[in-house]
């Protein structure tokens, strides 16, 4: 099943930027989900498992690091 996730990352820390920009890397360097960066949300498309898996390991390493607020919405009829 295709899914699509946007996705929205407030990390409550003074030093945000790194907080932001690690997550995008971490979403980027998986090969087999597309990734639109956008100004407020970022989407990710691809199937279920991938997508989920990624969210999962990605939202992890960041929460474990950061205090974190993340906003998504998940969808099974939007495709990028």
């Amino acid at each position: 099943m295709h899914i699509t996730v946007e996705i929205s990352y407030y990390p409550l820390t003074q030093n945000f930027d790194q907080a932001i920009n690690g997550l995008l890397e971490l979403l980027k360097a998986q090969s087999d989900a597309a990734v639109e960066i956008g100004t407020m949300s970022t989407l990710l498309s691809g199937e279920y498992g991938i997508v989920m898996e990624l969210l999962n390991n990605s939202m992890k390493q960041l929460m474990q690091k950061y205090p974190s607020v993340f906003s998504l919405k998940i969808a099974n009829a939007c495709e990028l």
